[in-house]
């Protein structure tokens, strides 16, 4: 029986992601854990997150969980989400500069550097609530989801990889910006497939299958 282990570093949604995962699964194990040993013994690995990326990080390298992910990284499936794919990236701007895991080359950046509407209506932050995902490539993740399939986000910050050939999809708010990226066995999403129904969950079916 394969199993995917869900990083429990103390913060991120852990349950809803689990619970996602198993509804899924088939002749999957999912282990909601903290212990490298664990994480290390599973076939692919999600990496979830939410609150501030400062703490996020802090907590990671505490547990020693930074080498563990840059280890699963390097050979096995691994699913960046929210949070889970800004710590993926090199550096954030968010409490005022924080290294990240570099997984990824670019940066992280704030809701706040992108142009007003042009109603004149101030951009809300954070980014909540469904929008549209434009897929960038034919990546096996996107299987059986439609193109400008609708998902769930809240974030007030956004990523900018330094490669665009690492950009798996896009999203308006109220210009362009990174929603996806993958590159070998590592992807991330802005969004929470979690909390967005049918093509969320068969974004997660299609994570259990995915063999790189």
């Amino acid at each position: 029986m394969a199993t995917v282990a869900v990083i429990d570093y103390g913060m991120g949604n852990l349950h809803s992601v689990a619970k996602a995962l198993e509804s899924v699964g088939e002749n999957v194990r999912v282990v909601v854990s903290g212990e490298p040993a664990e994480i290390l013994k599973a076939d692919r690995v999600v990496l979830p997150g939410v609150g501030a990326i400062r703490d996020c990080v802090g907590e990671i390298r505490r547990l020693g969980l930074d080498e563990v992910i840059l280890r699963v990284a390097a050979d096995r499936p691994l699913l960046g989400v929210c949070v889970g794919m800004q710590l993926l990236m090199d550096h954030s701007e968010e409490n005022d500069g924080v290294d990240c895991l570099g997984v990824f080359p670019g940066e992280v950046r704030s809701f706040t550097h992108m142009p007003q509407p042009e109603s004149g209506e101030k951009l809300k932050i954070p980014h909540m609530g469904w929008n549209q995902v434009q897929q960038t490539d034919t990546h096996a993740l996107w299987h059986d989801i439609p193109q400008d399939a609708r998902f769930y986000f809240v974030h007030s910050y956004y990523v900018e990889p330094a490669a665009p050939a690492l950009i798996a999809g896009t999203s308006v708010y109220p210009v362009a910006f990174t929603s996806a990226l993958a590159r070998d066995n590592v992807f991330a999403v802005q969004f929470h497939p979690e909390k967005s129904q049918h093509a969320g969950l068969q974004l997660y079916t299609n994570f259990l299958h995915w063999t790189v």
